[in-house]
């Protein structure tokens, strides 16, 4: 018997080789899935060395150095409440201190004296009539910016290889053509800041947070203008800030400056009640 032959279109092919022209087919189908992950994978991490490079960008226009290594900031001015888009009368004189990563104080100067300070995650506000602690609501809305701020971005999430970061294009931001990013933290916290694709500076960062009451997303949003370099730090002095897309608070800042010389009892809540009494 001479073997078995396998009927071909151009004529006969030895049996024996049947299973390697099987094998061929199916590597290839094990190895196009493989060919297409390795794809992906690679324009991610494309994506992600895109995005991260327009945040070190954007450090480095705010700064550099004299940013990250700041002390502490005050600002001063003017800020006006909106309801429902639509300003409220009149603006209030404010004063603003803050030192990384989680002190602020906030002075109220229009009526009477009023001083917030917000240390670690509490929050405490001050009057004539002593001290008292600021409403849970309140304290969370405050927290939430501080948590998803630009200074946590660049100052945390930017260094630690946890984090990721999506380039998403560019928009425009206030007829600024802006480069977009997403960034979302380890603990799953993300913000999406957009920057001046020529100056690279930030020009609005926004982030969504639910609802406790409704279980809805609400979104808020910050946008900054009118730059000006104070001790070779990029700042803003104006400031707006949008809950889900409707203006709810505006900034003028007449004066900032970096890194004071604080008295010892700056952050102190009882000498604040002690000098507002008085």
């Amino acid at each position: 018997m001479r073997g078995f032959r396998l009927q071909l279109r151009r004529g006969v092919l030895p049996l024996a080789l049947v299973p390697a022209l099987v094998t061929v087919p199916v590597m290839l189908l094990i190895a196009l899935p493989a060919a297409r992950t390795q794809t992906a994978d690679d324009a991610g991490q494309k994506n992600a060395r895109q995005a991260r490079a327009a945040l070190q960008a954007m450090v480095q226009a705010l700064g550099g150095t004299a940013w990250l290594n700041q002390k502490n900031q005050t600002r001063q001015g003017r800020v006006a409440a909106f309801f429902h888009g639509n300003p409220s009368a009149g603006a209030t004189e404010i004063r603003e201190t803050h030192a990384w990563p989680d002190r602020d104080r906030m002075e109220f100067f229009r009526h009477r004296d009023v001083a917030q300070f917000y240390l670690g995650r509490a929050g405490w506000e001050v009057t004539y009539k002593g001290r008292a602690t600021l409403p849970a609501e309140q304290v969370d809305d405050f927290l939430r910016r501080r948590d998803h701020s630009i200074e946590t971005v660049g100052k945390l999430w930017l260094s630690d290889p946890r984090t990721l970061f999506i380039y998403e294009g560019q928009q425009m931001v206030e007829r600024h053509q802006a480069d977009q990013v997403t960034v979302i933290s380890p603990e799953n916290i993300a913000v999406t800041i957009l920057m001046d694709a020529e100056t690279h500076l930030p020009l609005r960062r926004s982030f969504q947070w639910r609802d406790a009451v409704y279980h809805d997303m609400d979104t808020e949003s910050e946008e900054y203008d009118d730059y000006h370099a104070i001790d070779g730090i990029a700042t803003p002095f104006i400031l707006t800030r949008y809950e889900n897309g409707e203006v709810a608070r505006q900034y003028f800042f007449d004066s900032v400056v970096y890194n004071r010389n604080l008295p010892p009892d700056f952050w102190s809540v009882k000498a604040a009640v002690e000098r507002i009494k008085k």
